[in-house]
């Protein structure tokens, strides 16, 4: 079973990004008012770059879309370290 998972996702007035991890890869999904974005990549490191070279990313949903991805991964890092 080929099983997506919303590790990440942002959204504020000024668009929604999602990080989606399935089978080893990462799909990063940005959009906004009159554009969209769609992009696959070997790791998170990876996508969380590639959001920075997204023009139509504005700054203010670019920043908060690292700060909940860091902060989905120290999560991940908490449980799988009580595990």
């Amino acid at each position: 079973m080929n099983v997506i998972r919303h590790f990440s996702d942002t959204r504020t007035e000024q668009g929604r990004v999602r990080f989606l991890l399935q089978s080893g890869r990462v799909h990063l999904t940005a959009e906004g008012q009159g554009w969209a974005h769609s992009s696959r990549h070997t790791s998170l490191e990876e996508a969380a770059t590639f959001l920075a070279t997204v023009a139509q990313v504005p700054g203010g949903l670019y920043r908060q879309a690292l700060d909940d991805l860091e902060r989905q991964l120290q999560l991940e890092q908490e449980f799988h370290g009580a595990a």
